[in-house]
């Protein structure tokens, strides 16, 4: 989905990929070149020992660097329930626990998914369990996205967060499984791809101006 940056995939049924498409509409968005780094696809970033799916077909990998103290960037990524405040593509989110992020905790969040040729109008929602989080260090998550239609198994997703001069180098990976993506793995990158850089831009937007 994002312009920045190329993965790699593998396999290419011509199926049609209503959940890619669906999702491109949704979250497309794209920053700088200069700012993101090409994906590669090797899923090698680590959190408390684990990373993304390594069998997937589907992944995408991008980096930038924000302008901004770790404290805050760290803050926003964590605060589920104020995304909505900052990220225009997520429409809700709550957590399913009290207390920090951490570990087991769990969210709910959603994002509207527009009709397409082949599927309806629908809002996807993503159910997420934390894998691994070490404190303005690094963050996994995963779960399934479910919405009328539109599905995707499982996806893992995986942040790092490191100081650099000059600001915080930010690297983002995710994976997605499931029969209905993997009916078109170049286009469901292409989506996926686009959701983490309006992800990345929004995240370097809101940190920069706070």
């Amino acid at each position: 989905m994002f312009s920045t940056g190329t993965s790699k995939s593998h396999g290419a049924g011509k199926t049609a990929v209503a959940l890619a498409i669906a999702v491109t509409a949704t979250l497309a968005g794209t920053v700088p070149t200069a700012q993101a780094a090409p994906a590669t696809g090797t899923g090698t970033s680590r959190c408390g020992g684990q990373g993304v799916d390594k069998h997937a077909l589907i992944r995408y990998e991008s980096d930038i660097v924000i302008k901004a103290p770790l404290s805050t960037i760290w803050k926003l990524q964590t605060d589920v329930e104020r995304w909505p405040a900052w990220q225009p593509p997520v429409t809700s989110a709550e957590r399913l626990d009290p207390g920090r992020l951490k570990a087991g905790s769990q969210f709910r969040w959603t994002t509207p998914a527009p009709a397409t040729p082949t599927t309806p109008a629908t809002t996807l929602t993503i159910t997420s369990t934390v894998q691994q989080l070490r404190p303005h260090n690094c963050l996994l998550w995963s779960g399934p996205a479910v919405g009328e239609g539109l599905s995707i198994d499982e996806g893992v997703h995986l942040w790092t967060f490191r100081k650099v001069k000059g600001g915080v180098h930010v690297h983002t990976e995710e994976t997605w499984t499931g029969a209905q993506v993997e009916a078109d793995v170049p286009t469901a990158t292409e989506a996926l791809g686009a959701g983490l850089e309006a992800w990345l831009r929004d995240l370097k937007a809101t940190a920069e101006s706070a």
